[in-house]
């Protein structure tokens, strides 16, 4: 029975989680109830948590994790300064005219806030309020508007800069460390959050371009669900020239895109330099447009106080976690268990995917990413996984915990924005087949690992 021990572990924090408790008490509240018992009962060495005090001055000098309140910081500042609007206005006279026109902007548009904000819930909330009732009003279908808004604004969990991708970054880079010394190789080699910014590019972008294929089949086959819009009705007050319209929504995102992943991929920066140049460049976009008072300041650094706070709270509770989870044994277990799969590394993948994606459906990305990942990614990487390959597999599979019911967070996001009339389930049965999509995109990462490996091989190129 003592051996199952790391196993009722997690099983406890999960129920707690459950019921409604914090995750970082939940994390760390758990393990100090089970390390006292263990140690009482002589099942669990108090020397574990001895090293508690230099995890925890790891995470506070953490330099990739000093990013996090500088991308959350710039999301913040994007949103306040209506750019979305201006941004959605465009695009819906590019492409409103043509069956599913509406739907195709906005995909567009939340594919070029992904990439601004990297926030999933600010991308989800300024595009339900902005597009949903226009597309409604349009003749959409209920479902498929709010399908499409809720599957675009998880764009931001896996197009870069994306806080997922800094946060899993820095907790695949323990764990490849760890690997390699497990493997008895003293020199390890790293692994980047920049790694993770350029390996998920291209599989973002073939999301990107399914989602719009999907919206122009339903409207080729159904056009009463994504009815064209006249010209005239999409005319907005200003005279200028569509082209012009379109260059001045364009062109601020596009610099600050520029500005923030052009600076990582060319070598210039490092992530956490480009998050500083993002919100300096965010910022002085508010104040272009008129937006940047002292009260919107004042809400822009409380919200990022805020989440950075909740971070670094989790990151406190997995580290307390993760040494009582040692301390009993569970990275043993874990191993064995994968030892004994059929299938060899490929059958203990095919458990870690189902794993995290039916945990999708009850915890959030961030607990599964400090969670589960620590656990099972130095089991895998030490069978010989590429670390860039099995974090971008690991990235899209956390981004259908957003769209899972019942406690995916773009739901909850999209339902507290949405008129009245549309209806929760409506909003269930849109998001169904985006989950498809991005599951057949997993699919495809894993025939074609290249899909996510050769970018990175070619920018980071001796």
């Amino acid at each position: 029975m003592a051996e199952f021990l790391p196993l009722w572990l997690f099983a406890g924090v999960c129920v707690c989680l459950l019921f409604g408790y914090p995750v970082a008490f939940s994390l760390g509240g758990t393990a100090l109830i089970f390390a006292a018992f263990g140690s009482l009962f002589g099942t669990f060495d108090g020397v574990f948590l001895e090293a508690l005090p230099n995890r925890l001055f790891g995470i506070v000098r953490n330099e990739t994790l000093i990013a996090v309140p500088l991308f959350v910081l710039m999301g913040v500042l994007l949103e306040k300064s209506k750019l979305a609007e201006r941004l959605l206005e465009s695009m819906a006279m590019l492409f409103g005219t043509m069956r599913g026109g509406l739907g195709i902007s906005v995909i567009l548009v939340g594919m070029l806030l992904a990439a601004s904000t990297g926030i999933v819930g600010a991308t989800v909330v300024t595009m339900g309020m902005i597009s949903l009732p226009t597309m409604l009003r349009r003749g959409y279908d209920p479902a498929l508007a709010t399908g499409t808004i809720c599957a675009t604004g998880t764009l931001g969990q896996i197009i870069p800069p994306s806080i997922a991708l800094v946060l899993l970054g820095d907790v695949m880079s323990n764990a490849f460390q760890k690997a390699q010394l497990e493997m008895g190789i003293f020199s390890p080699k790293t692994i980047s959050v920049g790694d993770l910014f350029v390996g998920a590019l291209i599989p973002g972008l073939i999301l990107v371009a399914f989602y719009i294929l999907y919206v122009i089949i339903v409207a080729w086959l159904q056009p009463h669900k994504a009815p064209a819009v006249p010209r005239e009705e999409l005319r907005s007050g200003s005279t200028e020239p569509l082209a012009l319209q379109l260059f001045k929504g364009l062109l601020p995102p596009l610099i600050l895109i520029f500005a923030v992943l052009g600076s990582i991929l060319t070598g210039i920066a490092t992530p956490t330099e480009a998050a500083g140049v993002g919100a300096l460049g965010a910022a002085l976009l508010a104040w272009a447009s008129g937006k940047l008072s002292l009260q919107t300041l004042k809400e822009a650094v409380y919200s990022t106080t805020k989440v950075t706070c909740m971070v670094f709270m989790i990151l406190i509770g997995a580290s307390l976690f993760s040494l009582v989870f040692r301390g009993f044994g569970g990275e043993e277990l874990i191993q064995d268990f994968f030892s004994q799969l059929p299938g060899g590394v490929v059958g203990a993948m095919i458990v870690v995917m189902l794993l995290m994606f039916f945990l999708g459906f009850i915890l959030d990305f961030i607990e599964i990413t400090f969670v589960v990942v620590p656990i099972v990614a130095p089991v895998l990487l030490a069978m010989g996984l590429d670390p860039v390959w099995l974090g971008i597999m690991m990235a899209i599979n956390l981004q259908t915990s957003f769209l899972t019911p019942p406690f995916g967070f773009a739901l909850f996001y999209l339902r507290g924005v949405a008129p009245p009339e549309v209806k929760t389930q409506s909003i269930y049965k849109g998001v169904l087949p985006f989950i498809i999509i991005q599951l057949v995109v997993l699919l495809m990462l894993s025939i074609w690992p290249d899909l996510a490996t050769w970018l990175p091989e070619q920018v980071y190129a001796d």
